[in-house]
């Protein structure tokens, strides 16, 4: 299973998302900017229009300097003026090349020129000199050096993130992302590794069980043919029940492959209904004559999946057990239900409780001719759980097997 992603081309995720940060900024400042322009500019007309009457009014016609000098110093400014050949009258000489100055035309065509804010000992404009854009420039400047980290930090989990989801896809299914924190890029690094190891179980599981399933079939098949040639040559009775029981477990083999694919597939279950359980093992126990006795109770779940694990539990009793063999059906004082089923075999070594329960598991000392135990067992705890119970290995006292399957019963007042 492979995945062919290939890096996008042009910018990376880092220089777009930086570069949008940037521009973002740099708007502001420029909308700021007209802003202040179009807002002075506003200002400006009415000021003009009331500094030129000011001065036509004040300013002798005669002898200006004097009076200019007194307007200088009561409004605290630099102030010129010019004929209207642009000849300095009165005032600052080098006004004209200092900071801001406001030019008010006269009616006559004298020319006055302003700037508020007196210039300090250093020759340097006073606030009025400013330019209103350096503060917002130097803004701009500090967001951009601040997003910078910033954006890194993101982008470089979202690059590790791509790289992960890359080498899964290429087929390293153990890839994992790894990543930590309460944030959204985190979580879906979490889902996706939550994602992956489901996928890496499916499919090791699966691999599993065809490389068991194909030792396993091997045996069967083989005796079957050997069967049909001699039974070409010689059609004897028991050679024909031979072939009838190869392609019988030929066939429970197969089936139960096709469930425990089916399990693995299917979240929850299909159907829910109300099953007598002692019924189901009383039918199921006739096949193998066993004793069954118990409790009458019902529990809720997909009738064909418990049929199997009844059957089941017969059916590893009677190959590997020994008779009598006995299934017990008992109420739980929580409202659940245990089903035990016994037999008076050998028994299982010690140490193999829970390996028993593994799909195709061969106890110790089994030779390879005689075979595993199937997927029997295994298909028995996984339908135990899909039902919210669980499967386990009980050595009664004495001699023998016992094998239990605990199931929840009936919650009150639930209604199918």
């Amino acid at each position: 299973m492979a995945l062919s992603l290939r890096r996008p081309r042009g910018l990376s995720l880092f220089w777009k998302v930086y570069l949008t940060v940037v521009a973002a900024v740099a708007l502001v400042a420029l909308a700021g900017a007209i802003v202040f322009r179009i807002t002075a500019a506003a200002e400006r007309g009415p000021w003009a229009e009331r500094g030129r009457i000011f001065f036509e009014r004040t300013l002798p016609a005669d002898d200006p300097g004097p009076t200019l000098d007194r307007l200088a110093d009561a409004l605290g400014a630099d102030l010129a003026l010019r004929d209207p050949g642009g000849r300095l009258v009165a005032g600052d000489p080098g006004l004209d090349r200092r900071g801001r100055v406001f030019v008010f035309t006269l009616s006559d065509g004298r020319v006055v020129q302003a700037r508020f804010g007196r210039a300090d000992s250093s020759g340097e404009g006073g606030d009025d000199d400013r330019n209103p854009l350096i503060p917002i420039a130097i803004i701009a400047i500090l967001i951009a050096l601040v997003a910078y980290p910033v954006v890194g930090h993101l982008t470089r989990r979202l690059e590790r993130l791509r790289a992960g989801v890359e080498a899964w896809g290429a087929g390293d299914l153990s890839a994992r992302i790894g990543l930590s924190g309460a944030d959204e890029v985190a979580a879906v690094a979490k889902s996706f590794d939550a994602a992956a190891a489901t996928v890496e179980r499916l499919v090791a599981s699966h691999s599993a069980l065809l490389a068991n399933a194909s030792h396993e079939l091997r045996s069967p098949l083989a005796r079957l043919r050997m069967a049909i040639d001699l039974f070409e040559e010689d059609p004897r009775p028991a050679l024909r029940q031979e072939i009838v029981t190869s392609l019988s477990e030929l066939d429970a083999l197969v089936e139960e492959i096709l469930v425990a694919s089916r399990l693995d597939h299917v979240a929850g279950l299909e159907r829910r209904e109300r099953v007598d359980l002692l019924a189901l093992v009383a039918e199921e126990g006739a096949r193998v004559d066993a004793t069954v006795e118990g409790d009458a109770v019902e529990i809720v779940g997909d009738p064909r999946l418990l049929r199997r694990l009844v059957r089941n539990l017969f059916q590893n009793a009677a190959r590997h057990g020994a008779p009598p063999i006995e299934a017990r059906v008992e109420r739980r004082d929580a409202g659940g239900v245990r089903l035990v089923v016994r037999d008076h075999g050998p028994g299982l070594p010690d140490g193999e409780a829970e390996r028993v329960f593994e799909a195709f598991y061969r106890p110790a000392g089994r030779s390879e001719a005689a075979g595993s135990w199937g997927l029997g067992l295994a298909l028995v705890r996984q339908i135990a759980r899909r039902h919210g119970g669980e499967a386990l290995y009980a050595r009664p006292n004495g001699e023998g097997a016992a094998f239990v399957a605990e199931l929840p019963g009936v919650p009150d007042g639930e209604r199918l």
